[in-house]
């Protein structure tokens, strides 16, 4: 509980943009797959972007070419830029982190941020 801790949600009118931060002190950052999820109302959760320990990337179809997923290993920190928000993209967004070995998986959660698109 706790483990990662996000900020930069908000509410920004249809074409606009927002940043989202995720910090991770707790673990150990480097060697984590690091995502960024929603979830809105009546809906599953679903995987937005994704950015392994090799820093290869992964986004959902529907956010390619407005989403960039970026990760600081330093400062243990990830972000997603978000430009071009539609509508469709409001929704609370939740950080991951997950690192697959051989004796366990671990996977931590943050608490979620709204992200509110609307005119």
């Amino acid at each position: 509980q706790g483990q990662l801790v996000e900020s930069g949600g908000g509410l920004v009118q249809p074409g606009g943009s927002l940043r989202l931060s995720c910090a991770a002190p707790g673990i150990t950052f480097s060697a984590y797959t690091m995502g960024w999820y929603r979830q809105a109302p009546g809906k599953q959760r679903d995987l937005v972007a994704s950015i392994t320990s090799a820093e290869h990337s992964d986004f959902a179809d529907s956010v390619k070419g407005r989403f960039t997923i970026s990760r600081d290993n330093m400062k243990k920190t990830v972000y997603l830029q978000m430009n071009n928000l539609k509508p469709e993209d409001t929704a609370v967004y939740y950080c991951n982190a997950q690192l697959r070995t051989v004796v366990r998986n671990y996977t931590y959660w943050g608490q979620g941020t709204q992200v509110t698109v609307s005119s």
